[in-house]
């Protein structure tokens, strides 16, 4: 029997959430208030508004979108505080276990091409991945089913046969609409705040759960 395909997200799944937190709603709204001689207080409500009017749009994960909306250099503030990113716990292990059974393991991210480019090479997670896709280079964000099309377009997978692992509900929601099968999500994307309580999808909470939920669902087929 065929291995199933393991898609993961990256921030939030694999990469503590806790980066993205600070850069967005931390250092970003200090940088804004600066440039632009505003309250720290005004700062974060204009930009609150620009989140939440880009929200769920590759806008929203584009560099080069915000370093233009916004008057500061997005990608290299990111940069600049690249030694903050980190891998949530049991990150590795599960790649290692993962990799050495077998499975095809994809990274599917929402994150621009530049930024999922400087995470990969400063946590040195590329050579887990047999197909690493951003969807920049799709030109839909996951949360669409169009993202899920073309990227069975370029690289071909069975959605019955497949994992998708995200920390992010809507996200999940546009891969369910796809058809793919094990939808999974995290319990607690961010250490700097409190793990769900509920969720409407199975959460890990830490990685390597995923080891036993795969092995209660994939061994009973070997006998079916």
């Amino acid at each position: 029997m065929n291995k199933p395909t393991i898609i993961f997200d990256m921030d939030g799944t694999l990469l503590d959430l806790a980066y993205d937190d600070f850069i967005w709603n931390t250092l970003l709204p200090i940088r804004y208030a600066e440039i632009h001689q505003c309250t720290l207080e005004e700062s974060k409500k204009v930009l609150f508004t620009f989140y939440q009017e880009h929200n769920h749009t590759l806008n929203w994960y584009s560099s080069k979108f915000w370093t233009s909306k916004v008057g500061i250099d997005v990608l290299n503030m990111q940069l600049e505080y690249k030694h903050k990113v980190s891998l949530r716990k049991g990150c590795l292990e599960l790649l290692k276990f993962l990799k050495n059974n077998n499975y095809n393991i994809w990274l599917a991210t929402n994150a621009d091409k530049a930024g999922l480019s400087f995470k990969l090479q400063e946590m040195n997670l590329a050579s887990y991945f047999d197909v690493i896709v951003s969807s920049e280079e799709i030109g839909h964000a996951k949360e669409f089913i169009e993202f899920w099309q073309i990227l069975q377009q370029k690289h071909p997978f069975d959605p019955k046969n497949c994992y998708f692992i995200d920390d992010t509900e809507k996200v999940l929601n546009g891969a369910k609409k796809f058809g793919i099968e094990h939808l999974i999500s995290i319990q607690q994307p961010s250490s700097d705040t409190a793990p769900r309580l509920t969720f409407s999808y199975p959460m890990l909470e830490t990685l390597t759960d995923l080891i036993s939920y795969l092995k209660h669902t994939e061994e009973p087929k070997k006998y079916a």
